[in-house]
Parts: C-alpha cells; sequence; structure tokens
C-alpha cells in the first residue's frame, strides 16, 4: 500500500513516538510511507532526526501546518495538502492529533473519495480545563472531520467513550488499538540502575519519586511538588526526578525553592526517548499527575520499568492503574490522597515491588510494538476492501 502519516509538530511525546514506531512497522512490513508534519521546535525537543535516519521514509514539511489555530494559515495549509494529496494519490491517509487530523482528513477525501482515512486519537482535542468556548469549537471541528474518516483508531477505551458521548461519528468506525512500544530497554535498564543513580547524585539509601512528562500546563508536576515537600517532612530519605523539560521548568524550579525542597528536586532536561528506560530505572515509584491525557505512555512505561504507579484518575490512567494491585488511582488534584499513597509506597517495599511487577506483566501483554502495528495493518486492509 502507498501510506501517507501526517501530524502537527513531530516533537518528544507520546503521540509522536507512536506515530514514528507505526511508520517504521510499516515500511518493514513492505508497504510505501511518507510521513507529513508542520514545523518542530521549542524546549520539548524533535524527532525528526529519527526520521531522517531512516532512509524508506519520505519526510514533508508543511510550513503552515501549525498548532496554533490561524485561520489564513490553516486555509493555506488545507490548500497545500489537497494538492499534494491529488498528487500523490495515497491508498491511505493516517492522521494524528488535532490540527493535522482535522485538515489532513478533509483534505484526503477531497482530494480523492477512493482514499481510505484513518485517524488515530491519541487524547481529546476537547477536555474539563479548557474553556466552553475552546471546547464547543474542537467538538465542532472533529464532527465536521469524521464525514471525511472511514475509521478511527483509539489508543484507549476511553477516548472512544468521549468522542461518541460528544456525537462523534458512529460506534462501528471505532478501533481500539493500545499504543505500543519496545519493551526490552525496559526489562535491560535493571543492570544500570546503580550507576546512572550515582551519576544523577543519588544515594543508595535514598528512594526515588519520578515523573516523566512535559513541563507543561495541565502536565501537573507543580501538584507532586506540593506533595513532595509535605512528603519529605515525614520521610526525608527520599528524592523526586522529573524527567523532561519545557515552557514551565524555571517557574516549577522556583516554586520548589519556595517550598525548600529544590535541593531534593532533580531536572533532568530533555531526555531522548531511548534514555527514558535508564531514567525510569532509577525510581522506586513513578507518579503521574497529569490533568489531561489519552492513555498515558508515561504510566505503560513505568510500569515496563516494573515500577508501581500512583496517578490522577484522569481520561485512560484507569486502563492500566487497577487499584491495590499495580497503583494507585486518586481524584485529580487530591494532594492529600497522593501524599497518602506515595508515603504507603515508600514505606512498604515489598507491596510496591508486587505492584510493580504486575504492572509489567500487563504491559508485557498489550503493549508490544509489533502487536499495534500489526492491528493498524489489519484496520487499513479491512477498510480498503470494504470500499
Amino acid at each position: 500500500m502507498k501510506i501517507c502519516h501526517i501530524i502537527t509538530r513531530l516533537i518528544v511525546g507520546g503521540a509522536q513516538e507512536n506515530t514514528i514506531y507505526t511508520v517504521k512497522g510499516l515500511v518493514e512490513k513492505g508497504h510505501k510511507v511518507t510521513l507529513v508534519i508542520g514545523p518542530t521546535g521549542g524546549p520539548e525537543g524533535s524527532l525528526i532526526p529519527e526520521i531522517e535516519r531512516e532512509k524508506n521514509i519520505k519526510l514533508v514539511v508543511i510550513k503552515e501546518l501549525v498548532r496554533e489555530i490561524s485561520p489564513v494559515l490553516d486555509i493555506i495549509c488545507l490548500v497545500k495538502l489537497i494538492r499534494f494529496f491529488k498528487k500523490e494519490r495515497y491508498d491511505v491517509v493516517h492522521t494524528h492529533s488535532a490540527k493535522a487530523g482535522i485538515l489532513g482528513r478533509i483534505a484526503a477525501k477531497l482530494a480523492r473519495r477512493e482514499t481510505v482515512v484513518i485517524h488515530t486519537i491519541h487524547g481529546p482535542s476537547f477536555y474539563d480545563y479548557q474553556p466552553f468556548f475552546k471546547n464547543f469549537l474542537y467538538i465542532t471541528a472533529e464532527k465536521v472531520a469524521s464525514l471525511f474518516t472511514d475509521r478511527f483508531i483509539c489508543v484507549g477505551e476511553i477516548m472512544k467513550e468521549r468522542y461518541l458521548e460528544a456525537g462523534i461519528g458512529k460506534e462501528s468506525q471505532y478501533t481500539v488499538i493500545y499504543s505500543g512500544f519496545d519493551i526490552r530497554p525496559y526489562l535491560e535498564a535493571e543492570k544500570t540502575r546503580y550507576e546512572k543513580r550515582r551519576q544523577l547524585g543519588i544515594k543508595d539509601s535514598e528512594k526515588v519519586i519520578g515523573m516523566v512528562g512535559r513541563l507543561f500546563y495541565l502536565k501537573g508536576q507543580e501538584y507532586l511538588i506540593h506533595t513532595f515537600a509535605e512528603i519529605v517532612k515525614e520521610y526525608p530519605d527520599v528524592k523526586l526526578l522529573l524527567v523532561g523539560d519545557g515552557i514551565l521548568r524555571k517557574q516549577l524550579e522556583n516554586y520548589a525553592s519556595e517550598k525548600g525542597v529544590l535541593p531534593k528536586v532533580i531536572f533532568t532536561g530533555l531526555v531522548p526517548p531511548e534514555e527514558i528506560p535508564e531514567y525510569i530505572a532509577v525510581m522506586d515509584i513513578l507518579a503521574h499527575t497529569s490533568l489531561r491525557e489519552g492513555l498515558p505512555k508515561a504510566v505503560a512505561q513505568g510500569f515496563a520499568g516494573g515500577k508501581p504507579v500512583v496517578a490522577f484518575d484522569v481520561d485512560g490512567a484507569k486502563e492500566l492503574v487497577v487499584n491495590n494491585k499495580t497503583g494507585y488511582l486518586i481524584p485529580p488534584k487530591d494532594v492529600a490522597m497522593l501524599r497518602e499513597k506515595l508515603l504507603y509506597l515508600l514505606k512498604n517495599q515489598e507491596i510496591s515491588y508486587k505492584m510493580g511487577e504486575e504492572g509489567r506483566r500487563i504491559v508485557k501483554e498489550l503493549f508490544p510494538v509489533e502487536k499495534m502495528v500489526d492491528k493498524i495493518e489489519q484496520v487499513y486492509i479491512k477498510v480498503a476492501s470494504s470500499k
């Protein structure tokens, strides 16, 4: 098949890594694949070098494909995409993220009705902590784009439920495929645990609470820092490891300083995806305090590393975290319960270990990247044959 994937930005993130794994896997299966992206830059880092190393994947950058809503640029981008799709005549156009998803699906069908158009929902573009008007705008745009969509792929059941509740598409259009990744590096990274801890200035006697995520709005690191400052009063032999970078780094550093815990908080800065397993290995507990997620990949990564997870009960977290079995789900922003559960795991190492091992078992079963690519290819074939 001749296939095109399109995503707004190729920054370091779960949706972007999912897209790269998919296009690589499809090329290995013998398909001809193009990846279309918009400009990528900023403190979140870039995964463009990952694609540039792949000789069999064509990379196309459309400068007008920007994340922000911009009527003029969006119209120009739509026209460019229509011309591009008319010229290339793809069998499948597979879109990711809000902006690329809306413009890409409309352009693909306007250019060639026979093209199979697939959209992956990595996380909802509308959510509780967004202004009403913005949610209304995104839901309306998603409803329009659904008319140009043959099939939706959701990385978790919760996305399917939320989109159907909003009146977007029909249930028969939805398929749930978990966002796979390579689990082997997480199994092997335990060998580097103590060496990496020494590099980070962590003593053998110290426990580590960690979080993986961009330092960005709604990611919730401020709740974790607030809670950590309370934990230190009762359990001083602990450090907080924040893996990732973003526009809020200085603000979060200042907040940690105000709370008197900055010397105990390690900000790693931008970490290449291939090094994430080493940082997971350093941790004893993974916390996930984001207020907006699809199916949180960081939680799956924590489980792959054999760590128990304490997470805010937001979106797809409940599909991974099983209370009292793989960790704890707590109400969003409930810093008192966050403190309680983290302290409990710090003080009960055997329980913590068992929860992490159970999480690892679940991830091994659900998240192999080969399984994800196989299922995506099956969706393409099924939809194409029905057309």
